[in-house]
């Protein structure tokens, strides 16, 4: 789950980290008596959408005065903003946020995520900051410095001292940087996040370290125990059908090509994924409903698929361990009726109860095309749409 960057500042000033004075702006006609906690002429205005990008889409403004405030907010209140990382169809902006503007004197780059591949709390480092870090990382890889934190043991002060080697801060900051550092890594330990980013950080005039952007993204099977968190979610900045999924307890993820998938397990929706880009497609999602999955629910992720137009087939990728193929196979008829399904259906089925699935299928009248392993499938789907 992802949050709008003031409210991910909001978090990370609650567990110590110096961010600019800043309040959010919903409405116009909230400016007046907001900006009034604003103690600077010079304010910076900000489109809150979750994409980065947003400077150079034209969503952040710096103004000094509440004429010129008020004058780019009504432009960008309401606006789309097209950005690398929203797509051609952009997001539009329902959200502000205003916040004293800072000296900087240099910016820096800081991120502290989970790393999966070795089971640690990493640590990325860079003295480019305000700069996408995928670009420093082709380009100039050594600019870049990881530090991997074991969670048991916690940060010490050499792990921080290799954090804060890449920025070369003076001497009167580093106490205050340490501080910062040690800050994010709690907060992302007690908030259960998965990442936080911030982008710049930066060294002000007065050779203050602050936080002047953030992001936080948040691990969905842990967010049970952070109803406060939940509560920050902004539905209109998710895909429709992502949140229907959720409803359902699928986990579902819009992709761009023109094959819908539902597959059972995470691993076996990559792999179909991959196979369909082999013969020469694009899946249209990630779709994986669970290894118990109800008729109901996969009724329900059937219609998910088909809420896509751009979806021409559909490929039901299902290895029957504690899920029953028989239980898929009912699910699909009922959807596949109530939909009026016109477009192509392949389905794979093998494990538990797959001979009295694919007996179901055939017995539905259903225009359904049988598959007998994961290759044949994608084989068919691909030719079949074509």
């Amino acid at each position: 789950m992802n949050i709008h960057e003031y409210q991910a500042k909001d978090i990370l000033k609650k567990f110590g980290v110096p961010v600019p004075t800043g309040v959010p702006i919903f409405a116009l006609n909230e400016i007046d008596e907001k900006v009034k906690i604003i103690k600077t002429n010079k304010i910076v205005l900000k489109a809150q959408i979750h994409a980065g990008g947003r400077g150079k889409a034209g969503g952040v403004k710096v103004v000094d005065n509440i004429e010129k405030l008020k004058a780019e907010a009504k432009i960008l209140l309401g606006k789309v903003l097209i950005t690398h990382q929203t797509g051609p169809q952009g997001r539009e902006v329902k959200r502000l946020y205003i916040e004293e503007a800072s000296e900087i004197s240099k910016e820096f780059y800081l991120s502290c995520l989970v790393d999966r591949a070795s089971s640690k709390i990493a640590f990325i480092s860079s003295a480019e900051g305000g700069m996408d870090i995928e670009e420093v990382a082709n380009k100039t890889p050594e600019k870049i410095i990881t530090t991997r934190i074991s969670l048991g043991k916690g940060l010490s002060k050499d792990d921080v001292a290799q954090i804060l080697k890449p920025y070369k801060l003076p001497e009167q900051s580093i106490e205050q940087a340490a501080k910062l550092i040690e800050s994010v890594f709690q907060a992302l330990v007690n908030t259960d996040a998965n990442l936080i980013e911030v982008n710049p950080m930066i060294l002000t005039k007065e050779n203050q370290v602050l936080c002047l952007d953030a992001k936080i993204n948040f691990d969905d099977n842990a967010l049970y125990r952070h109803p406060d968190i939940v509560s920050l979610r902004d539905l209109s900045e998710e895909d429709p059908a992502e949140i229907e999924a959720s409803k359902y307890d699928l986990a579902y993820i819009k992709l761009d090509g023109v094959i819908g998938c539902m597959v059972n397990g995470a691993g076996l929706a990559m792999a179909t994924m991959d196979i369909i880009k082999l013969y020469g497609s694009e899946p249209a999602n990630f779709l994986d409903v669970g290894g118990g999955a109800t008729k109901e629910k996969v009724s329900a992720a059937f219609k998910i698929i088909l809420s896509d137009k751009n979806v021409k087939g559909i490929l039901i990728n299902i290895f029957g361990g504690i899920m029953r193929c028989d239980v898929i196979a009912e699910g699909v008829i009922a959807a596949a009726k109530e939909t009026n399904l016109t477009v192509p259906l392949v389905v794979r089925l093998a494990g538990t109860k797959f001979e009295e699935g694919k007996k179901i299928l055939a017995q539905s009248g259903l225009k359904i095309i049988p598959a007998d392993d994961l290759s044949d499938a994608a084989k068919k789907i691909v030719k079949a749409i074509k």
